[in-house]
């Protein structure tokens, strides 16, 4: 780490790459392991293999961190204890990196139990990818293995968590839009917020915007190279040769289609409804409520919501 008087410090502690599940996250993840990996001359001339990304991204939810802090297996911890201890979790990770620890989450920016999801007294920064839930719907769906209905379900119900397993500890989501409104509610200086569907539209303004938050200064050959590299095609062609360990068991693929706007081909108009419905404020904030969109809010509830 260099000195104040021998140059900038050095960032130091987590970088949150932060989103609702089915949002963008693997993709920004990708993009940041393949820019990082061209900018450190670490480059083999080839994609960076989407199951070695935890050697520049990691998870805070492993169980074994967990069971170690608390001198017991999963079984016989409480959720108390679990919200207790994660903020210690996130400080080892911070801890051991020497810089940034870039660090994927689904949390939202929440108190759990009277304690911090997202510990920021050791977080330098964050991205927040933000996607239409009308698209997440579906995504997610795919993800879980179930029905659209089902996904729709999840997406609204307030103050969710997921389970707890041998595996990993549970994670905050909340409704799509607690989700979306804690971590971009107030402007700050440290989250970048990005749309998934600029991401698609227009990735070298986007990922170019991204590196200057970062500090990187990719030269536009370097970050065309990053983008082509994790690009959804290379992701998917990767799955296929030779799957990805992050796949839901109950999920056909991981990288399913990386498109905008398939929602208007696959939801019924009354999952449209419950879904504008329920996310209209968030919806509206990030352009997502368009004139079509706003006029379901005026007219009766139909008779299939819930």
């Amino acid at each position: 780490m260099t000195t104040a008087s021998s140059g900038p410090q050095v960032p130091q502690g987590i970088l949150w790459i932060a989103s609702y599940p089915k949002s963008g996250n693997t993709w920004t993840r990708a993009l940041l392991n393949n820019l990082l990996r061209i900018l450190e001359g670490e480059d083999e001339g080839r994609a960076h293999d989407i199951n070695k990304m935890s050697e520049f991204t990691v998870w805070d939810i492993s169980a074994k961190r967990y069971e170690r802090i608390l001198g017991k297996p999963m079984t016989e911890v409480s959720l108390d204890e679990i919200a207790a201890t994660r903020p210690q979790v996130q400080r080892e990770i911070a801890e051991a990196t020497d810089g940034l620890a870039i660090v994927k989450t689904h949390h939202a920016l929440v108190l759990d139990r009277g304690v911090p999801a997202i510990n920021f007294e050791i977080t330098s920064g964050a991205i927040y990818i933000v996607r239409n839930p009308l698209d997440v719907a579906v995504s997610f769906a795919a993800h879980r293995g179930g029905s659209v209905d089902e996904a729709i379900a999840v997406m609204g119900a307030t103050d969710l968590e997921t389970a707890t397993s041998d595996k990993s500890v549970y994670e905050v989501y909340g409704s799509w839009s607690q989700h979306v409104e804690s971590w971009t509610r107030k402007p700050h200086r440290t989250i970048f917020v990005m749309r998934y569907e600029d991401m698609l539209a227009d990735p070298r303004r986007v990922f170019a915007a991204l590196a200057d938050h970062l500090l990187l200064d990719p030269t536009p050959e370097q970050l065309d190279l990053a983008i082509e590299r994790s690009s959804f095609d290379e992701l998917r062609r990767q799955e296929e040769a030779e799957g990805y360990r992050e796949k839901p068991k109950a999920a056909e693929r991981f990288f399913r289609s990386g498109t905008a706007g398939q929602w208007r081909d696959i939801l019924m108009p009354e999952q449209i409804e419950r879904i504008v419905r329920r996310h209209h404020v968030q919806m509206a904030r990030f352009g997502y409520l368009t004139q079509e969109l706003k006029a379901l809010l005026s007219a009766p509830p139909t008779a299939a919501m819930p």
